[in-house]
């Protein structure tokens, strides 16, 4: 069956007697618990921002990255916003917590695993946010499944492998303290609450479903953390170690140890993320690397126009001395070790030599075009392990600034990184693609796509059966409310007249 995960645009259904059980099931679902948690954009579509100030941005999380069997049912989160680097592409989700259920913002972060909220008390965290989000701050008393995190609970010994957890020696309360390379940060404690989700199983049924996880009580952040113009209520972390939520979920078999996005790249935006494996038959994948703290991967070679740049692939490696290649979501743009770097940039001003005017643009390597397109460029292959490549189209490695008399600017989107051996691949590449992360298998496997476009998603993990769920027509751009409203009109229409109805579900 196929999972119906849609980003955005009117659906047409039609609807005959025969498939009036599933409607029924179907709105019975959107009718209670909210099926999707919804990821939104941090900024509105008309901040525009400098390709340095980007720069800076990115640059905050890398020094984090530097320190650093089958189930039954798939979750899923439908991606609302628009990918924009040029407006800084920051997305977070809502999850609820606790019981009785709040709901919080967070961030999402590929480059981390703890989830954490900010809790009463807390010291130095915003009240207010210049995202027009409530802030909620999580209180632990007012929760009757929440409990505190001792010692001498071996969940405390998996924060070690995600954050420097410490035990104090007057409550023996399990603690933790995060240090970001800006000098900003938070502290806290770790609780074991319920978490609420909604869930598809393998015969397509619709079902809430709760599990007790651990998650950190943040009780003083400082910093940018402490700034109140992007603020959200905390921050999701989708790594692989044993705190982060995945792992967690997988451990106790509410979802797959898998989760896949796939992220609209043009001005309509919206997306699809997943806990499972979104399946599509040009997926290619390429190992893990084992035992590291990020999504590490070994990145062979570049080719651009089939010719293979001389660059020596130890440069990529992932060693004590070199951070290696890693794919980051949470990162906008792309990043090249420096011994990548030139040959690189040298590789496409030569291809495009005769037809563009070559200009430095703010320490960035742009091109005057006389195209509004950037067809002209070559195309760029990032050639992995396992025989995995990543093609990249032109609009996959740069970036529109604007525009000199009646000329387009085009500027190389991959930045240096000096001295640390470290190439991070980012939204900027990651776009428009299937990604998937498979933590049973250990690998991560891509494929482009067009994420307006419905997707397979299996239930089962590297190895096992091959089993998908129908999620139904969810858009990542819809109202709940519009939704719901529209398919229980579909319901009532088809029972009245029994025949085949065509409904317009609008977006």
């Amino acid at each position: 069956m196929q999972a119906h995960f849609l980003a955005g645009k009117p659906v047409i259904l039609t609807i005959s007697a025969t498939v009036i059980t599933l409607l029924l099931q179907t709105a019975f679902v959107l009718c209670g618990f909210p099926t999707t948690l919804t990821l939104e954009r941090a900024f509105p579509t008309n901040h525009h921002v400098e390709l340095s100030e980007l720069k800076d941005r990115d640059s905050l999380r890398h020094p984090r990255i530097l320190q650093q069997a089958s189930v039954a049912s798939v979750v899923d989160f439908p991606v609302q916003g628009t990918y924009d680097p040029y407006r800084v592409g920051l997305y977070f989700t809502r999850v609820q917590l606790g019981s009785p259920p709040k709901e919080y913002y967070v961030q999402i972060d590929t480059g981390s695993d703890v989830l954490w909220v900010s809790c009463n008390s807390c010291k130095g965290c915003p009240r207010s946010s210049g995202l027009q989000l409530p802030i909620q701050f999580y209180d632990p008393s007012s929760s009757s499944t929440a409990s505190l995190i001792y010692c001498s609970d071996q969940r405390c010994s998996l924060g070690t492998q995600a954050s420097d957890s410490n035990c104090s020696g007057q409550n023996n309360q399990c603690s933790y303290t995060f240090q970001y390379g800006d000098g900003s940060g938070t502290s806290g404690f770790y609780v074991s609450d319920q978490i609420h989700l909604d869930t598809v199983s393998g015969d397509s049924t619709f079902s809430n479903a709760s599990a007790s996880i651990v998650f950190g009580c943040s009780m003083s952040q400082t910093g940018d953390l402490t700034k109140s113009d992007r603020a959200v209520d905390g921050i999701f972390g989708f790594g692989q170690q044993g705190l982060s939520v995945i792992a967690q979920l997988s451990s106790q078999g509410v979802a797959p140890d898998a989760f896949s996005h796939c992220l609209v790249g043009n001005g309509a935006g919206g997306g699809i993320l997943v806990l499972g494996q979104i399946m599509e038959p040009s997926m290619v994948y390429t190992p893990l690397i084992p035992s590291q703290p990020h999504y590490n991967i070994n990145l062979l070679s570049i080719s651009v126009n089939g010719h293979t740049l001389s660059i020596d692939p130890s440069m990529f490696a992932t060693s004590t001395s070199r951070g290696g290649t890693i794919i980051d979501s949470g990162t906008t743009l792309a990043y090249l070790t420096e011994e990548a770097f030139d040959p690189f940039v040298d590789a496409i001003t030569q291809s495009v030599s005769q037809s563009v005017r070559p200009l430095i643009s703010k320490g960035n390597q742009c091109y005057l075009v006389t195209s509004s397109t950037p067809e002209i460029f070559p195309t760029v292959s990032l050639n992995f392990a396992g025989g995995a490549s990543m093609v990249l189209r032109p609009q996959d490695y740069l970036l529109q600034q604007n525009s000199v008399g009646g000329a387009a600017v085009w500027c190389i989107g991959f930045q240096k990184i000096r001295g640390q051996g470290i190439t991070i691949l980012g939204d900027l590449v990651l776009k428009d693609r299937i990604v998937v992360y498979d933590l049973g298998g250990q690998r991560i496997g891509w494929a482009n796509y067009d994420c307006t476009k419905s997707v397979n998603v299996s239930i089962t993990s590297s190895g096992g059966r091959s089993e998908y769920v129908n999620a139904g027509q969810i858009s990542g751009s819809a109202s709940l409310q519009n939704t719901r409203g529209s398919l229980i009109l579909v319901i009532f229409v088809a029972l009245w007249l029994q025949l085949s109805v065509v409904i317009v579900v609008f977006s």
